[in-house]
């Protein structure tokens, strides 16, 4: 049985209480990481009311439990509930908290994994958001490699990592200082090379673009990604 499995059949017949209680107890926090399988396993067997109890919370660790929850009961919902649902998930992306952030890309992926169509559609909405916390959620999102074996998917995580730096270039400087708008762009300093490496063919051309850029911010983001294997690999095995 995987470590997972595990933790869903200790939390399955826990109430409320005790579900906070196990996922205090064994967060691994504080430290460097958090328990993310303990994260995943709640969001696959948590009761809907416990889930929505939780988010925002002003525990960290139960709001990031909760914001990647959410995206579990978004797939179970439809018609104006599943847009409610979503409303709240968008709430949650622009929490100033990371482990929430993180909690949201995450239950961004629980949906893609079910209903590609439905996270494109998500995303392609959130990455011209106003917000860049929500716009790095959507980008964050669709950017996990086991998401963009589909073609489509991975066509839109390029086209969500191309609106957001086009948007985080026409951002005036002072803006730029902004935190949120700096986790944005640091987001972007790694999404770019899984959504390159998901799609060369598309992707190596979208990288000589942003190269041509003189813009200190796109510049910025284009080192960073060169710096990961993944791309490294990708650009020693194209030449």
């Amino acid at each position: 049985m995987s470590k997972r499995a595990e933790l869903q059949v200790a939390l399955r017949p826990l109430d409320a209480p005790g579900i906070r209680a196990f996922l205090t107890a064994h967060s691994a926090l504080p430290g460097p990481r958090a328990n993310l399988e303990l994260l995943a396993a709640f969001g696959d067997v948590a009761p809907a009311t416990v889930i929505l109890g939780l988010v925002g919370s002003d525990d960290e660790y139960l709001a990031a439990c909760a914001a990647g929850a959410l995206g579990r009961l978004v797939i179970e919902a439809d018609g104006g509930r599943r847009d409610e649902l979503v409303g709240l998930l968008h709430d949650q992306a622009a929490d100033d908290r990371w482990r929430v952030r993180e909690g949201v890309a995450m239950g961004l992926q629980r949906m893609g994994d079910v209903d590609a169509a439905l996270l494109r559609d998500l995303v392609d909405a959130w990455v011209d958001d106003d917000d860049p916390l929500v716009q790095r959620a959507a980008v964050a999102g669709i950017c996990e490699p086991r998401l963009l074996v589909d073609p489509e998917t991975a066509r839109c995580a390029l086209a969500a990592c191309a609106t957001a730096t086009a948007s985080l270039a026409r951002r005036p400087p002072d803006q730029r200082r902004r935190a949120e708008v700096r986790v944005l762009r640091q987001g972007l300093g790694y999404c770019w090379s899984v959504a390159i490496v998901a799609d060369p063919v598309r992707g190596l051309p979208a990288l000589a673009a942003l190269e041509a850029s003189t813009d200190g911010d796109v510049g910025w983001i284009v080192r960073e990604n060169r710096k990961k294997a993944r791309l490294i690999w990708l650009l020693d095995a194209s030449r």
